[in-house]
């Protein structure tokens, strides 16, 4: 959903801070992620003040969007990162990230991405079995290092969300299951190059009930007392990500500040340090993706089809979760239709809206899907032999291309010659 401070219409064009997306288009070609650095930095300050007064930590969760340049606005704002991989390490500590303010989870950890953690002294490892424990010790011992790990509790909490992304039930892969905890204490006990300093969860994304993080939170405070009793001293507790954000108007987000409130205090009395992750939260709704309308097609039935050059290549989560995104011209219009935004790709779920009532566009004209900040370019892929869009963040009016387009030569470079 579109943030006036940051995404309006000024004398009939859609802009992003000042910056006109018809000449963004023109200059950088499409399609094209556009990202605004002022609405990445306005979603932290909103997410610090909701909680402020709690002492705790905010890692940016990486994953969202992974471009070193948004890394790099949130870390200036006082971000930390929570990465995923060795591949999302290096770009956190590309964008200048201190390694003690970046945390590591994942639930298949390689060897080479345990070793490119503790070789960074990052500030922990969250493990997520048994197992990964063992496997990070040997790592840790063969270097001669004590690992901080953080341990991710699974608190069999099924939240309201699409099931793709739902990660505290314990019928997923996500993290240990409260049968295992004694177990769990006997392994730590035993294992000499591992330090546990964190419990943490993470129930999933876009949970709009507060409800669910309560009750997810005081299973977590359970694990914490029982933890305490085992006779390990905790310095922090990772509540995770999730926090919602405004995809369709008509299905607003639970404000965020709703979720602050009825957290703070239950996490004040831990006397810990609060490690939270928000990455759509931040990302999201941060940033656009702009489309050129190619075809405009009609068929015998008399539906109605948009064909945009951009497609599920560029954003696939209308394909892969049936999400809603705006859909609104970039020059101003007084008239609709109802269409289908369709993409190139050869697919026929390469879609973006079904039977919508858009903007009356033509052929060679632009569109803006919103809500692409997040899980836009950092899932783009080359299916069909396309090419990844480039990206360019505007800070103040000032556009700058922070990712440039794929090349024919770049879909090949890693192949052997012919």
């Amino acid at each position: 959903m579109l943030d006036s401070r940051f995404f309006s219409y000024q004398n009939g064009e859609l802009n992003c801070e000042g910056a006109g997306l018809e000449a963004l288009a023109e200059r950088y070609g499409t399609p094209l992620f556009v990202m605004s650095r002022n609405a990445l930095k306005n979603q932290y300050a909103a997410f610090e003040d909701a909680f402020s007064g709690l002492d705790h930590f905010t890692c940016y969760s990486v994953k969202a969007n992974f471009n070193i340049h948004v890394i790099e606005a949130l870390a200036e704002e006082g971000a930390g990162c929570d990465v995923n991989s060795g591949g999302e390490l290096f770009r956190a500590l590309k964008a200048g990230v201190d390694p003690r303010k970046i945390i590591m989870a994942g639930v298949g950890k390689s060897e080479s991405d345990i070793e490119y953690a503790l070789s960074s002294d990052i500030l922990m490892l969250k493990a997520e079995s048994l197992s990964e424990l063992r496997h990070i010790d040997t790592v840790a011992g063969r270097l001669g290092v004590v690992a901080r790990v953080g341990v991710r509790i699974n608190p069999n909490v099924t939240a309201e969300t699409h099931p793709y992304i739902t990660t505290g039930d314990s019928k997923e892969k996500f993290g240990i299951d409260e049968a295992s905890f004694e177990e769990m204490f006997r392994l730590l006990g035993s294992l000499k190059h591992l330090r546990l300093v964190c419990l943490d969860m993470h129930i999933g994304s876009q949970i709009f009930d507060t409800g669910f993080f309560h009750a997810a939170t005081e299973k977590l405070l359970d694990v914490l007392e029982a933890t305490r009793s085992a006779g390990f001293a905790i310095e922090f507790l990772d509540i995770g990500g999730g926090f919602p954000v405004t995809y369709d108007p008509q299905d607003p987000a639970t404000p965020i500040g709703d979720f602050a409130e009825r957290l703070k205090p239950m996490l004040e009395t831990t006397g810990l340090t609060i490690i939270f992750e928000p990455g759509r939260f931040l990302a999201a709704n941060s940033g656009l993706l702009l489309t050129r309308v190619q075809y405009r097609k009609r068929n015998h039935i008399g539906k109605e089809f948009l064909i945009v050059d951009a497609g599920m290549t560029e954003l696939i989560r209308p394909a892969l979760y049936q999400s809603h995104h705006e859909i609104l011209p970039v020059r101003e219009r007084d008239t609709t239709m109802i269409a289908d935004v369709v993409g190139p790709v050869c697919e026929s779920g390469d879609f973006f809206a079904r039977a919508r009532t858009v903007g009356a566009v033509n052929e060679g004209e632009y569109m803006a899907i919103l809500s692409a900040g997040a899980y836009g370019a950092v899932m783009s892929n080359n299916y069909n032999g396309r090419l990844r869009p480039a990206e360019v963040m505007v800070d103040q009016g000032q556009d700058r291309l922070i990712r440039r387009r794929d090349t024919y030569d770049q879909l090949i470079q890693n192949e052997v010659d012919l």
